[in-house]
């Protein structure tokens, strides 16, 4: 069947086919006045008003773009924008405004299912049959983002990117029986590259290059089948380990040569896991790929060196932050990997409690002051504050940052990088406040210096959010007077601070319920008597038999007001502070952990491992 057009595009729909939604001149069907099948019975002529009316040209159905418009999830200046993009990119204009920032691709996803009439399809919530998904061949899959979920009889639910395509829909109908009906549902573009990287087997290309690479035998197969299509096996090889690295959801990865070989491991939720091991032979070839990708110098063996590597993988830009260390057993190189589909995560799916979560956006209304998150490393702060930032961006807030590095790109927000020689964080400060800002984030208070400028810019009017490194929340404020921050200027400039800590959520699909004995009811400060349910590791195909999948915050947040402002100003003692805080709603850190023991979010080994309880145990 031959593609549609744009001729064909620019009319309203024809024939019985529907047009390309995501073509900017594409037209989202609205349900028009019909007449009457009586009326045409009718012996009467038409009134004139009625005949008027009869000769008017049709209205012409609302595009993908006038839609988003008027319901407020673009504006016109942002759609202008994506459609003079469009004209060198000739990309779809959903897929111009997803990267651009102006949309998410979950919210285009809504008005794309609700304007076609299909339902959207969530692969969270769905397991697949492998089987099904192989009766289409991947490069159909792939070329036509298409993926079948389910078959009923003779109906054929398929997942699809853009639901009114139907050259896709005829392509695949071959591989099934004739009489089948295919069924179009909605599915975002990323979900369904996820998917068919994650069915088609891509793990198992890793082990076909290394066999390449030691036999020296090309697999055609998997080639184009043209010399000037061959891609060296070690470019591949490191293209396939950094998007196995991806699809795994590991957060660094590890290539730590020793005496004779290479291990490769990954940090998942937290923990490092051994993924597997290389003969130091490779070594060479990846070090050298990986230097070239980060941009760093290959002839460099001697001395640490920073690069950054941008990689397009499963549909969507990561970013990977590369730092090499040299070893007695060669250079050790660990990539972060930056996913910012991942990373980023809405302020209501952090895993705040409810009074958390009520507390902190109550504490955002507050129009200056300082804003602190602290932790260890690793422990999610930038992430949070990224998501506060996101929550409170606006087109009507000038928003300005000082990293170290700008780790997520945020649209609508001025980022600027600290470089060793040319800006650090306290010149950078000075600077912003000239940019006429109304919330600045400092990526860290490191020394007097930046503290004093931070404390200054909430004086005189901003709301400052920075990071700090303290063991809890109470215990930033003794360490901005030990940087040197006066107690007088601290107490009226600190809105909150908040602590946070990640631990391993349970896996919901396994998770495996026991009566708390006596010793953990002592822990979690329950009745013996009638000890609590709660719940501990099992382990599933869904979470790779650990038990755990994904992470979830513990927080404390310590809102100042004027009574701690007063017991700060004058020196107080920390249990002053304490008590002062209790009394007025503070919940610590290991309350809101044992509450999220209590409700089967995590285990309680997994609050030891997280949290201090000493005092408990």
């Amino acid at each position: 069947m031959a593609s549609l057009d744009d001729t064909q595009l620019d009319s309203p729909v024809a024939s019985g086919q529907s047009p390309q939604v995501n073509d900017p001149q594409a037209s989202v069907a609205s349900p028009g006045a019909a007449s009457s099948p009586d009326s045409a019975m009718l012996p009467d002529a038409p009134t004139p008003i009625e005949a008027a009316q009869a000769a008017a040209p049709a209205k012409r159905p609302q595009r993908l773009g006038e839609r988003l418009v008027d319901m407020g999830l673009v504006s016109d200046d942002q759609l202008l924008i994506a459609l003079q993009e469009q004209k060198t990119s000739k990309k779809l204009i959903g897929a111009i405004l997803i990267e651009m920032g102006f949309i998410t691709e979950s919210a285009l996803g809504e008005v794309l299912a609700e304007s076609s009439g299909t339902e959207k399809f969530d692969p969270k919530s769905t397991m697949l049959d492998p089987n099904l998904i192989k009766l289409i061949p991947k490069d159909v899959a792939m070329r036509n983002k298409i993926i079948p979920v389910a078959i009923d009889g003779e109906t054929v639910q398929l997942a699809m990117a853009d639901v009114y395509n139907v050259v896709a829909l005829d392509q695949v109908r071959r591989y099934f029986p004739r009489k089948s009906k295919m069924v179009p549902l909605y599915c975002t573009e990323t979900q369904i590259i996820e998917l068919i990287d994650q069915y088609y087997d891509y793990e198992m290309s890793i082990d076909g290059i290394l066999r390449e690479i030691e036999t020296g035998i090309r697999e055609n197969t998997q080639l184009s089948g043209e010399e000037g299509g061959y891609v060296n096996p070690t470019v591949r090889l490191v293209n396939a380990l950094l998007v196995d690295s991806i699809k795994t959801g590991a957060s660094d990865i590890h290539f730590e040569p020793e005496g004779q070989f290479l291990r490769l491991r990954y940090r998942i939720d937290g923990a490092m896991t051994q993924i597997r091991s290389f003969h130091r032979s490779y070594w060479g070839a990846i070090v050298v790929r990986l230097k070239i990708m980060a941009g760093m110098n290959i002839a460099e063996t001697r001395n640490p060196q920073d690069g950054r590597i941008s990689f397009k993988a499963l549909g969507r830009e990561v970013d990977f932050r590369v730092a090499s260390q040299p070893t007695v057993n060669g250079e050790n190189f660990v990539l972060r990997l930056l996913d910012k589909s991942k990373s980023l995560v809405a302020l209501e799916k952090l895993g705040f409690s409810e009074h958390n979560s009520r507390l902190l956006k109550k504490l955002l209304k507050r129009p200056e002051g300082i804003i602190i998150v602290t932790g260890p490393t690793g422990s999610g702060k930038t992430t949070t504050l990224y998501s506060v930032l996101s929550y409170i961006n606006s087109i009507e807030v000038n928003i300005m940052t000082l990293e170290d590095p700008v780790e997520y790109q945020l649209p609508l927000i001025r980022q600027t990088n600290v470089r060793e020689g040319s800006v650090d964080f306290h010149s950078g400060i000075t600077s912003l406040m000239r940019q006429d800002p109304d919330i600045i984030f400092i990526g860290e208070v490191r020394d007097e210096e930046t503290a004093l400028m931070a404390v200054r810019a909430a004086l005189t009017g901003h709301q400052v959010f920075t990071t700090l490194h303290t063991n809890d929340a109470l215990g930033a404020i003794p360490r901005l007077g030990d940087i040197g921050v006066p107690a007088h200027l601290l107490a009226g400039s600190l809105i909150c601070v908040m602590a946070q800590r990640l631990a391993r959520s349970l896996c919901q699909a396994c998770k495996k319920p026991k009566t708390a004995t006596p010793e953990e009811c002592r822990i979690l400060g329950a009745d013996p008597d009638e000890p609590p349910t709660i719940y501990e590791e099992n382990g599933c195909p869904n979470c790779g038999n650990k038990g755990t999948k994904g992470r979830i915050a513990i927080n404390e947040i310590l809102a100042v007001d004027r009574g701690l402002d007063e017991l700060i100003a004058t020196h107080a003692t920390r249990n002053a502070l304490m008590e002062h805080a209790l009394e007025n709603g503070f919940i610590p850190m290991v309350m809101d952990g044992i509450d999220k023991v209590m409700s089967g979010q995590i285990s309680l080994n997994e609050l030891i491992d997280t949290i201090d309880l000493t005092e408990r145990l």
